[in-house]
């Protein structure tokens, strides 16, 4: 790939910062919960970090449609790594507590909210640059994911084995910090938001800016970056949710998996094996999850060309909803690994999918705002439901919590198979653009 300088760079930076957050991933909830031991407590912190989250998102997304993208990653992946390095300072010196985990994880809001939003709207353009067929990078970008995510739960087990849990997030930062110095190494111009651009972006954003040119500087630069991130939400629900019935179910869907999924390997898997008093096999579980959407990400990139995606959607639902209903009942380690194993394949080409219908169906100068409102909404409702899990796993136990898990993704699969809107992904890539529009925004396709 030397003839594809970026997306090799690109594709490198997402992988150091995904491996980052991997080995976190599986630290930091044993970390909360060795401190706190109480799983109310994983769920009380991500609800009060929620609402903090949401701003960050919408004010990153807003931001994302005004500045320079690669330079907004690189600096939310510098942010990112100083929140993760304070945690064993902190620790070190007076000791972690739930306000400390509050503080520290508000800070790193402000780095991988904004960061995520930038890395997703960089893609297109790393892409387009290096001429690269966008439904097949995603397939190798989700394949290069499951294989960082397969290596991230062994190398978190290592680490703490080595130096203990703790000790293991400076990994973390020294990643999230190799990942910015990557970005740093693509074209500025790649990043960069045209004035075209950032007055299609939204109308509003721009009727507010020649609002405050009128009357002088009676507009602070807070009021306007809040009056931008007021538009971008706004814009961006409209572009997610009313423009387009295909993004809209896709999107829909998007949040069923992470509130779900979220649930269930941020908090019911860790207060599983918390429990049983295995807590290293947590790592092995989300390895072979991990391995499983690898090989099924390898399956989609080599396949979906000539596969139809109507098929890959159907065929990924199913499997996703027999994988969560076997891991679900929390009855063996072998059965959740081969419940992982069976969800992660499916899940692969799921995740692939829906990545593809975001990139291809928003607009290009629209993407900040956006995917800065799906990130902020995502961030906003996966706490919401590890709550809510959190409550049902003081007052009923976690069996009881992992079989509510399971009746909530069977609704959302069902829902998901139904929709009117998903039946007709094969003849919308048979029409032509404007007709298809019109498919996607009719009466019926809700």
């Amino acid at each position: 790939m030397a003839h594809r300088p970026n997306t090799v760079r690109f594709l490198a930076s997402s992988a150091l910062s995904l491996l980052g957050n991997s080995v976190a991933s599986v630290v930091l909830p044993l970390v909360l919960l060795a401190r706190t031991g109480d799983a109310l407590a994983a769920g009380t912190l991500a609800l009060v970090c929620a609402v903090p989250q949401m701003l960050a998102g919408l004010l990153g997304g807003a931001l994302l449609d005004r500045l320079n993208r690669r330079n907004v990653s690189i600096v939310s992946d510098f942010v990112s790594a100083a929140s993760i390095a304070l945690m064993p300072v902190v620790d070190m010196v007076w000791g972690l507590s739930f306000g400390w985990f509050v503080v520290l994880g508000l800070l790193g809001a402000v780095g991988d909210i904004p960061g995520m939003t930038a890395r997703d709207t960089l893609l297109p353009a790393v892409t387009k640059r290096d001429g690269v067929d966008l439904q097949q990078f995603l397939g190798v970008s989700q394949s290069l994911d499951s294989l960082v995510t397969i290596i991230g739960p062994a190398l978190a087990a290592f680490l703490i084995g080595f130096g203990g849990d703790i000790n293991a997030l400076w990994v973390t930062a020294a990643l999230s910090c190799s990942a910015a110095l990557v970005t740093a190494t693509l074209p500025r111009d790649v990043g960069a938001v045209s004035a075209g651009e950032r007055t299609a972006a939204s109308p509003e954003i721009a009727a507010n800016g020649e609002a405050g040119a009128a009357v002088g500087d009676n507009t602070s630069p807070l009021r306007s970056v809040v009056a931008a991130a007021r538009a971008s939400l706004s814009d961006g629900v409209r572009v997610l949710f009313k423009d387009d019935a295909v993004l809209r179910a896709s999107t829909l869907l998007t949040f069923g998996i992470v509130m779900v999924m979220g649930s269930f390997q941020g908090l019911v898997l860790p207060m599983h094996f918390t429990e049983t008093g295995r807590p290293e096999q947590l790592g092995y579980v989300l390895s072979a999850l991990s391995a499983g959407m690898l090989a099924g990400s390898l399956g989609y990139a080599a396949l979906a060309p000539r596969a139809r995606k109507r098929a890959w959607y159907v065929a990924s639902l199913a499997g996703m909803a027999a994988g969560v209903a076997v891991m679900g009942t929390l009855t063996s380690f072998p059965a959740l690994i081969a419940g992982a194993v069976v969800l992660g394949i499916t899940a692969g080409p799921a995740s692939a999918l829906l990545g593809f219908f975001a990139y291809d169906r928003i607009p290009a100068e629209r993407r900040g705002s956006a995917l800065g409102t799906q990130n902020a909404l995502l961030l906003a409702a996966a706490p919401v439901a590890m709550f809510a899990t959190s409550v049902v796993v003081s007052a009923a136990g976690t069996a009881v919590a992992a079989l509510v898990l399971v009746v909530a993704w069977m609704l959302v699969t069902l829902g998901a198979l139904v929709v009117k809107s998903m039946r007709k992904l094969d003849f919308l890539d048979e029409c032509e653009p404007a007709v298809a529009a019109d498919l996607a925004q009719g009466p019926d396709a809700s």
